[in-house]
């Protein structure tokens, strides 16, 4: 089991499965006194670096088929688990509705002062994104209809994303606009990289 903490400054924290071809990727979110966790895997070193950065405030899933160990570490923790959030009062959070049709519900989460932008599954970085020279793909179920106007509109300093390494700094928007800009043009690539996910 290969487990990677990343340190995203002042925001936070992601920790990422590198053996895993889909490269599940958790997240911790921190205002300096209180952390949210996104859709995280069970990693006991990365749980107890998240909690050094405050007090565990809520779990998030942002996609309907990512439990995840979501409900296991609000257990743990005594905290909520807020599925599909799209109420987030008393948190620096705004919801996005990313995808809401009958076989897929994704909701994001948008920090507008540390402009942070939290996919979790429309937008990626692994391999099975196919993701382009800038570093992230669009989900191939979403390619011949990327979410534009979900997301299109956002500049985000920090991309983080339900697969594969976070993207920060002024990359993270080039990012976020390049994957959109090639969802359609990279099509047949990403559908050579489909077998991954099998593995």
């Amino acid at each position: 089991m290969s487990v990677r903490i990343i340190e995203n400054g002042e925001i936070g924290i992601s920790w990422l499965r590198e053996d895993e071809p889909m490269a599940r990727t958790s997240h911790a979110l921190t205002d300096g006194k209180k952390v949210w966790f996104v859709d995280p895997v069970d990693e006991e070193t990365a749980i107890e670096r998240a909690l050094s950065l405050g007090e565990p405030a809520v779990v998030f899933q942002l996609l309907d088929r990512h439990n995840r160990d979501c409900q296991e570490v609000a257990d743990r923790l005594g905290i909520d688990l807020v599925a599909l959030p799209l109420e987030l009062r008393g948190t620096p959070f705004e919801a996005i509705e990313v995808v809401d049709n009958r076989i897929w519900k994704e909701r994001g989460l948008w920090w507008k002062k540390t402009r942070t932008l939290v996919v979790a599954e429309a937008i990626g970085a692994s391999k099975m994104f196919n993701p382009s020279p800038a570093g992230a793909g669009v989900h191939i179920g979403l390619r011949a209809t990327p979410p534009r106007s979900q997301l299109g509109t956002y500049n985000p300093q920090h991309l983080l994303m339900g697969h594969g390494a976070p993207i920060n700094g002024d990359q993270a928007t080039v990012a976020l606009h390049e994957a959109m800009d090639r969802a359609r043009r990279d099509l047949p690539g990403a559908v050579l990289k489909m077998p991954f996910a099998f593995r």
